[in-house]
């Protein structure tokens, strides 16, 4: 370990296998294929920051030409090979960064490098950290070597993205996945830190370090290296010191919060949040544990106390189990399909705090209708009402001919009982929707598909059209805009699927790099500006400002 450097990240860095820790399955593998010589020409380590994936990488490095080999491998008096993969110096064991240097021109480099043997060492490795950064040409350009390498070369891959290299270039490896370390195995090791550094810490506050870290080592060794940092040499880093310092929003308050809304206690819920808000937790954070919560609601049958929860101690593990008894899965899906809808409107909402508000508002009713606590009789009478009424349906169904299509009969206006048909009028609303879809089959001009966005309530689109598109022309299934870097990042795919769904046609949206014409907002703009002039220019206007000079226009009505 470098126990020189003064981060405990860095110092207390994996030296050796032994000292990694949750990889067990992944080290033993590696060993076994080093002992028994069964080296692959590439590996491949992938997972979450924080996992062990350069250390790794470097450790294999050391393995693979350490002069007392695997087995005796130099721990504390390292050969003059370990000791220069260490430092990053040796020639051999070559470390680059593909954030940086992303280009085939790159690779071709390393490529023509590699047709030397090593100088000193018995491998050449490659360790090219962050991977997927490489552009797609670069990755074909390593293909051939990565299949075919000479003897003496190895390649090392890191990502924490699998899925943006390419499955030619992962065929060709030997992949590892590196999970987050276990909640228990985490506290452990930093408590053993912890006792090192000779640092006062409550293990209410290291579990707190593990929670957050997720279960990633660097996390956790630079969560507690802040914490200890912070706090006075005889002074104890607690739980509560640990949530001001880490800026940590306790999940408890969000169960808590739950508690309240399935109970139909506003007040306590606009509490409660009030809470969280004057604790300077941003609206899409509190969202988004808040999706996490309805998760662990929905899912905590199937979720174990240990493993990939690190976000649940055990008495919120407990408390949720309580409330996900009287709560329906349909109505837990309910609120997660509304709140992914909030996140929507949050983004066209100025003061979000209010927004955040009335959303728990209404959560707050919408758990009463999907529940039916306020008309349990009445769902009671519509259930009995509905049965009768289906019966009498059928009774006069078979007294149809037969030759007569049903629906030709059932959607003539007819009423049974003064009780107009169910059926009759669910098909004459979906009817009307057709009619309605048919009347935008064309689509005409700009201002046409304003309109529409407005009658449909697509607000965001809407927005989106009158206050950042800048129009260069307008035809059937295509439209022609000037790039605007304030466009929403969805606008195209959004415009193009609603597009589809009112026209049944296939749209082209594309950018151009002419100027093109100004926005909605700025024409209004402008004919305003235009109207004003022309009102100030009039001599009426003139006589009033020489007598009221500190009078403005705000308003002009056009006659009629």
């Amino acid at each position: 370990m470098k126990k020189k450097s003064k981060v405990l990240a860095l110092k207390y860095r994996p030296e050796n296998f032994r000292e990694i820790i949750g990889q067990e399955v992944v080290v033993q593998t590696i060993y076994n294929s080093i002992k028994t010589n069964k080296i692959p020409n590439a590996y491949l380590f992938t997972g979450i920051r924080g996992t062990g994936k350069t250390t790794l990488a470097r450790l294999v490095a050391k393995s693979l030409n350490c002069i007392n080999g695997i087995d005796k491998i130099c721990e504390e008096n390292y050969c003059e090979h370990c000791e220069s993969i260490s430092n990053s110096n040796n020639l051999d064991i070559l470390e680059m960064d593909a954030a940086s240097k992303t280009g085939v021109d790159d690779v071709r480099d390393l490529i023509e490098f590699s047709r030397y043997p090593p100088n000193s060492t018995k491998y050449k490795i490659f360790i090219i950290d962050e991977v997927h950064m490489l552009s797609k040409q670069a990755f074909n350009a390593l293909l051939k070597t990565l299949e075919e390498p000479p003897e003496y070369l190895k390649f090392i891959f890191c990502t924490t993205e699998i899925k943006k290299i390419p499955i030619t270039v992962v065929s060709r490896t030997q992949r590892f996945d590196l999970s987050r370390v276990n909640s228990e195995t985490l506290f452990r090791f930093i408590q053993e830190i912890k006792n090192k550094e000779k640092g006062k810490v409550s293990d209410d506050a290291l579990r707190l370090i593990v929670k957050i870290s997720e279960g990633s080592v660097r996390d956790a060794l630079s969560l507690l290296d802040r914490g200890l940092i912070s706090c006075s040499n005889d002074e104890e880093l607690n739980l509560k010191n640990a949530q001001k310092i880490f800026g940590y929003f306790d999940k408890g308050f969000l169960i808590e919060l739950f508690e309240k809304i399935f109970e139909g206690n506003e007040k306590g819920v606009i509490k409660i949040y009030k809470n969280i808000y004057n604790a300077g937790v941003e609206p899409k954070t509190f969202l988004s544990d808040f999706l996490e919560i309805l998760y662990y609601i929905k899912n905590i049958k199937s979720l174990k106390t240990e493993g990939r929860n690190f976000t649940l101690n055990d008495s919120e593990f407990s408390k949720i189990e309580e409330i996900s008894k009287n709560i329906s899965p349909e109505t837990i899906l309910l609120f997660w399909q509304f709140t992914i809808k909030f996140l929507d409107e949050l983004n066209i909402v100025s003061n979000q705090e209010l927004s955040l508000e009335m959303f728990l508002i209404r959560l707050l009713y919408l758990n009463r209708i999907s529940d039916g606590k306020e008309n349990k009789d009445t769902k009671k009478n519509y259930t009995n009402q509905n049965d009768s009424l289906a019966k009498s349906q059928i009774t006069e169904s078979e007294e149809i001919n037969n030759k007569q299509s049903l629906d030709e009969v059932n959607f003539k206006n007819k009423t049974i009982s003064q009780i107009k048909n169910f059926s009759q009028k669910n098909y004459i609303e979906d009817k009307s929707e057709i009619n309605e879809l048919n009347n935008f089959k064309n689509i005409d001009s700009f201002d046409q598909l304003i309109e529409i966005c407005n009658e449909k309530k697509e607000v965001k689109l809407k927005y989106e059209l009158e206050n950042n598109v800048k129009l260069v022309s307008f035809q059937s299934t295509k439209i022609e805009i000037s790039f605007n870097e304030e466009l929403d990042v969805n606008f195209v795919k959004d415009l193009s699927s609603k597009l589809y769904e009112w026209t049944k046609k296939r749209w082209v949206i594309t950018f151009s790099k002419k100027e093109g014409n100004p926005t909605k907002k700025q024409m209004t703009e402008l004919e305003e500006k235009k109207i004003f002039d022309e009102v100030r220019e009039k001599q009426i206007y003139k006589k009033i400002k020489e007598a009221f000079p500190d009078i403005e226009i705000i308003k002009v009505n056009k006659e009629k």
